[in-house]
């Protein structure tokens, strides 16, 4: 296995794009999470997004930000998560900022190389990249994985769920205690896409009614108003922190 990154491999930037999205096509409409865009972290942060080649071919990919973190006025890390960390880069560069945190914002693996331990090798890989640019943490807003089972439950009961051995029921939040992770905090507001009826049924296949609709791919469910042509998608995430 081998890992590189876009700064000195520009040209693997489409194919590590073609490993697949994480999650329902509709979390391409949080109009934050096109701050994500990958033109953008390549033009920006090319060293910070990596790719991973088995015999030459994309088997995962890793993108992360550096935010200045914490701060005087940022005491804890956001409620809004993704989205939220996402808003902090974009201001810390509006603001000529200096970072002193990196956020993973994903760690996606071809399901054909998944269990063979490439995300722990993507992840140990964005700590080193992160000493060497002199960060201090290595923080990520981790989607549960598994949640999508259990869309309607809180994400306080979902994270109180355990197996035999007592650690998370949730595999990707297993493999990340694994690591040597802790658990910071819930980000209740980690992502967030509105649309129409219309639209949710263009996304997903199913047309919210009123209450919660369940869609796939989602980990929480979509609030939905018939009066008001409105479906609102909130996602929780979970704040983990690597020791570096």
């Amino acid at each position: 296995m081998r890992v590189e990154d876009l700064a000195t491999r520009p040209d693997l930037r489409r194919p590590a794009l073609e490993l697949g999205v994480v999650g329902g096509e509709f979390l391409a409409h949080d109009v934050i999470g096109d701050l994500a865009a990958s033109a953008r972290l390549a033009a920006r942060w090319p060293e910070f997004f990596l790719v991973l080649l088995e015999d030459d071919v994309p088997v995962a990919r890793a993108a992360a930000i550096p935010v200045a973190y914490p701060t005087e006025e940022r005491t804890e890390l956001p409620d809004h998560g993704w989205d939220g960390a996402l808003l902090w880069a974009a201001q810390d560069v509006m603001d000529d900022r200096e970072p002193t945190t990196l956020v993973a914002l994903e760690v996606n693996v071809a399901e054909r190389a998944r269990g063979q331990g490439v995300a722990a090798l993507a992840l140990t890989e964005l700590k080193n990249r992160a000493r060497r640019a002199g960060l201090s943490r290595l923080v990520v807003p981790v989607r549960p994985t598994g949640k999508a089972d259990h869309a309607v439950e809180s994400i306080v009961d979902y994270l109180a769920r355990r197996d035999e051995q007592g650690r998370p029921a949730d595999p990707w939040l297993r493999n990340h205690e694994r690591l040597g992770a802790r658990l910071v905090k819930i980000a209740p507001f980690a992502m967030t896409v509105t649309g129409t009826l219309d639209q949710w049924e263009e996304w997903t296949g199913v047309r919210p009614g009123d209450g919660l609709t369940t869609v796939p791919g989602g980990i929480a469910p979509v609030l939905g108003s018939v009066a008001q042509d409105l479906g609102v998608y909130v996602e929780p995430n979970v704040w983990l922190e690597h020791p570096l």
